[in-house]
């Protein structure tokens, strides 16, 4: 009986009816990126709802033939995160062509220096996928990859790690005094990829406890890290611009 009503209590106040443009925007960005419950929750929508609207956005012909640019981005976002079949609807693609595809992008791996999009896809991507995942995503080497998490400071999500390990609780170090002072004392003014280097953290873990601790970046920071999002914006955008320095992209965003 509690549970029943539990059950009730959590779905009485759940939108019923026409979705937005917004709602359909924000299902089209995040569906399979994320649990169906999260994103039903993150709507206020049934998760009956989210699957059946999902079917209706991503309807549309099969593709077939070679794959563009775009579509292998998609392919990269999805894969580790999203069920095949989801994959299938997004994609619009057959189990057949995306298995074809994923197996060329293992076999085709990259060498040389890394490229701040490649930083930046490291950065979402290393902690919730698993090694075979992340060479997909990646297109390089996965020794190659844990030394660039290494010297980034990434480290696999707590919630990762209870998945696809034993099942018992991951234990992560304690903050001790003297680091959390640390912490008040450099995370107005310094990176915090420099800042999870000097306290020996994951940058998670720095951005996770400065927000416990309601820290703030200071407006000169502030300002520093807006420049720094709009040159590796204008990297992204013109394939023309100079490479955006390594130092620019110091997980500062996460903050």
């Amino acid at each position: 009986m509690d549970s029943e009503r539990r059950e009730m209590t959590r779905t009485a106040g759940r939108r019923k009816g026409p979705w937005s443009q917004a709602e359909l925007e924000r299902l089209r960005r995040k569906y399979g990126k994320v649990p169906d419950g999260v994103l039903a929750r993150e709507l206020n929508r049934s998760v009956e709802s989210v699957r059946r609207i999902a079917k209706k956005v991503f309807k549309g012909d099969p593709r077939f033939g070679p794959w563009t640019p775009s579509e292998v981005h998609n392919l990269k976002e999805y894969w580790g995160a999203a069920e095949l079949a989801v994959i299938e609807l997004v994609l619009r693609r057959d189990t057949k062509d995306i298995l074809r595809k994923v197996d060329e992008l293992r076999g085709s791996l990259a060498m040389g220096d890394w490229t701040a999009e490649d930083i930046q896809a490291l950065k979402r991507h290393y902690g919730t996928r698993t090694d075979e995942d992340l060479v997909v995503i990646l297109g390089r080497p996965i020794r190659e990859i844990d030394a660039k998490a290494s010297e980034y400071c990434l480290a696999k999500d707590k919630s990762f790690q209870r998945r696809h390990g034993s099942g018992e609780r991951v234990r992560m170090p304690r903050w001790r005094p003297e680091d959390v002072e640390k912490l008040r004392m450099l995370y107005p003014e310094t990176p915090n990829l420099d800042i999870a280097k000097q306290l020996d953290r994951t940058l998670k873990s720095v951005v996770s406890k400065a927000h416990d601790l309601g820290l703030k970046k200071s407006p000169d920071r502030l300002r520093d890290m807006g420049r720094e999002n709009v040159a590796l914006r204008y990297r992204r955008d013109d394939p023309n611009a100079e490479l955006v320095n390594d130092h620019l992209i110091d997980g500062s965003a996460q903050a």
